[in-house]
């Protein structure tokens, strides 16, 4: 396994991450903000967002997944589900990476399901390339080739969360 040099660096992560939180706290300035992270990816993204959110907000989480080893299984899995009630909230998810588009459509169904008020979806990654369910993204951090991506909150197999920066990852057999 290869993790190569940074494709995102720090600096370029948290300008991007402030430009999206200044533009997230405007448009929702007086509204009943709640703000739910979807793990295990988004945790590192999410934390940095809503510590630069400017408006009163609630967070909660779900942890949903269709992916093993890298590939997507087309079989989305809800493990935890929002606790919060969301009927009449203004709803923000968010998400590290949109590729197929598959388990973010799968969460956003669910979530209408409950009547929020509104509904927005923030990603921090976005790799159009792969999509085969087309989502609305309201917010969109970096759009990124078709690249396997690791750090800032991503993974291969559970591993390279930890790295501060975003970097291509190859196997190696």
């Amino acid at each position: 396994m290869v993790v190569g040099r940074p494709f995102l660096t720090v600096e370029q992560i948290q300008r991007k991450v402030k430009e999206l939180a200044d533009v997230i706290s405007n448009d929702y300035e007086g509204k009943d903000l709640l703000a739910v992270g979807i793990l295990k990816g988004a945790f590192v993204f999410f934390s940095d967002l809503v510590r630069m959110i400017r408006t009163p907000l609630m967070v909660d989480f779900l942890i949903a997944s269709s992916y093993l080893r890298g590939d997507s299984t087309g079989d989305v899995k809800l493990h935890y589900d929002i606790r919060q009630e969301i009927a009449d909230k203004d709803i923000l998810l968010v998400e590290d990476i949109v590729d197929t588009g598959i388990t973010l459509n799968c969460i956003r169904e669910r979530v209408l399901m409950k009547g929020p008020r509104s509904l927005r979806i923030c990603t921090f990654l976005d790799k159009t390339e792969r999509r085969e369910v087309q989502v609305p993204l309201d917010y969109i951090g970096f759009s990124i080739p078709n690249e396997f991506v690791v750090g800032y909150g991503l993974d291969y197999d559970n591993k390279f969360r930890n790295l501060p920066y975003i970097s291509v990852f190859k196997k190696t057999t």
